[in-house]
This record gives structure tokens, C-alpha cells and sequence, in this order.
């Protein structure tokens, strides 16, 4: 399984990158419930918006952060400057030993044992 970062889930839903459409559908791919509310959570969605994105999230597995996750997220943060999104999506990614799929590979770059992946960039 692949944990998918926020930005993959806006570009699919986009229509731009419709290699990245197949690549949802070729992989087993789950979020991170971070990843849910940060792009439903979005306050300029527009109807049409939220049906396609709230479409994606129901054919993905949502994970949810317990307090194992929230404790990698600190150490992280306390590694390095980073989002709290991005803490928690890696630290999720980390904490499953899930692979994390996103287009800002570079902001991941320095977890050492975290395998990163760009769909896109492939």
C-alpha cells in the first residue's frame, strides 16, 4: 500500500495528469485523514470541486492518526522545520511503513527511512 500526499489527490481530481489517474487505479493507495481535511477543508471549493475530491476520498482507505503517529509527527518536528501536515502525512507513511507517494519529494528527502516516491516525475 501507498500513502498518497494532498497534492496527488488535487492533481488527479484536476483532470491535468491522467497518467496519475491510472496510477490511482493501478496501486492500492490510502490518505491520511491530514490529507482529507486539507483538501476538503479548502474554503474556495467549488460544488463541482468538492463532488469530484469527495469522490476520490470514498475510493481510498483513510487513515487516521492515533497517538503513536502524533508522537513520530513531534520527533519529526523537532528534526527539522516542517508543516504540521506534512509531519503528520510522513509520520503516518513512517509509522505503517508505508511507501508515501507525493510530488514535493524534496520536502521528504531528509527522513532517512522514509521510501518517497513521485508518480508524476516516473
Amino acid at each position: 500500500m501507498i500513502l498518497a500526499d494532498s497534492n496527488l489527490i488535487i492533481y488527479a481530481a484536476s483532470g491535468s495528469y491522467s497518467s496519475l489517474v491510472s496510477w490511482f487505479a493501478e496501486n492500492e493507495v490510502a490518505v491520511s485523514a491530514v490529507s482529507l481535511l486539507e483538501v476538503l477543508g479548502y474554503h474556495k471549493l467549488d460544488s463541482d470541486e468538492k463532488r469530484i475530491l469527495t469522490g476520490l476520498f470514498a475510493d481510498l482507505k483513510v487513515i487516521y492518526p492515533d497517538e503513536a503517529v502524533f508522537q513520530r509527527a513531534v520527533d519529526l518536528r523537532q528534526q527539522r522545520a516542517m508543516s504540521l501536515g506534512d509531519a503528520l502525512i510522513a509520520a503516518t507513511a513512517l509509522y505503517w511503513q508505508l511507501t508515501l507517494a507525493t510530488h514535493n519529494a524534496n520536502d521528504f528527502s531528509w527522513i532517512e527511512s522514509l521510501e518517497v516516491v513521485d508518480p508524476i516525475s516516473q
